[in-house]
């Protein structure tokens, strides 16, 4: 799978993406900034997201209506999309910079309205919320564009996942992730769950990375360890910008680790199957093998006195014990040698 010109595989360092969402507080001045510190961050990609308060909801102060728990409690939801959305009106000027300081940018569309709105922009992906995974129409709409799609699968059961991959497929998308994801904000690091991910890999056959909502880091390197070529991440340039998402959001210094870290926890897992470093070779010498560690006279019958296994490893290698034990020496054989096939009789 490849996203403009990044390849999104196991054989490449973690995709990292860093979502703007909420972050912006409503200043489209300070989602530039957040766009620029995330490229300065080594953020591969940026994400907003496309929709009004009206493509999600109705203003309506009916019981349904109100968040009753977690961090929004307390709100309507048209309150919480209001405060929380970026205009349509941004998104040619937020694209526009992206492009200019080199860094992706992709978008998360809630109905058709922000499908066709993206298009125009040339969106090189399409994020699926979780929340919409369930939204077969608005898949259907995305995968028009025959772009790569994540789909992020928080509450969704496995036979929602199907709907939603077979609704991207018939619409013609070829490349799709999915995104293993707990839809809490903020996510406590025992729900991450992050062993869904090979049994996803395994159950859908696509490649998957994790939309992560804990405080910390550590859920993002334990999926890395588990296969996970796609870590997205809310970034905030600021944790006290009047923001819906900043109290679960990473800085720039997080971010930063972040990057360095999924680095380094990806070198480390290198391929299956069971191969040795090149560097591992000169180590050899050190292993034990069969050394004479008396002098041996020729036809002097090999005894557990005369021979042992140690160290370093030139000679025969210590499974041979037993042969040498019921034969001769075809030589003498001083002490210190390392034993070999010619010095058997």
């Amino acid at each position: 799978m490849r996203i403009e010109t990044r390849e999104i595989n196991s054989e490449n360092p973690p995709y990292l993406v860093a979502e703007v969402s909420a972050n912006h507080a409503g200043k489209i001045e300070n989602a530039l900034l957040t766009i620029e510190a995330a490229k300065k961050c080594g953020a591969d990609a940026v994400k907003i997201q496309t929709y009004e308060p009206r493509s999600l909801t109705i203003d309506c102060d009916l019981d349904d209506f109100l968040i009753k728990d977690g961090l929004w409690k307390g709100k309507k939801l048209y309150e919480l999309y209001k405060e929380a959305y970026t205009p349509f009106a941004w998104h040619k000027e937020l694209f526009e910079f992206a492009k200019k300081i080199d860094i992706t940018i992709f978008s998360t569309p809630f109905d058709t309205e922000g499908v066709e709105l993206l298009k125009k922009f040339d969106a090189p992906a399409y994020k699926i919320a979780s929340f919409e995974i369930v939204d077969l129409e608005l898949i259907k709409a995305a995968a028009e564009a025959k772009k790569p799609m994540i789909i992020s699968t928080g509450m969704a059961s496995e036979s929602e996942i199907d709907e939603a991959i077979n609704a991207a497929q018939k619409g013609g998308v070829k490349d799709i992730i999915l995104l293993h994801c707990v839809s809490e904000y903020p996510a406590p690091l025992e729900t991450a769950n992050t062993k869904s991910i090979p049994f996803m890999q395994k159950r859908f056959n696509l490649p998957i990375g994790l939309s992560d909502h804990t405080l910390e880091n550590y859920a993002a390197i334990s999926a890395i360890s588990l296969g996970a070529v796609m870590i997205e991440k809310h970034f905030t340039i600021d944790k006290n910008l009047p923001s819906p998402d900043s109290n679960f959001s990473i800085t720039p210094n997080e971010f930063i680790k972040l990057k360095n870290d999924a680095i380094s926890v990806w070198k480390t897992l290198g391929k299956n199957g069971i191969f040795r470093a090149e560097s591992e070779q000169k180590s050899k010498a050190f292993r034990r093998s069969l050394y004479a560690v008396k002098d041996i006279k020729k036809n002097e019958i090999f005894t557990r006195e005369n021979v042992r296994s140690i160290r370093p490893g030139f000679g025969l290698a210590p499974k041979h014990i037993d042969r040498v034990l019921n034969s001769r020496a075809a030589t003498d054989i001083p002490r210190g040698a390392a034993l070999r096939e010619d010095m058997i009789v």
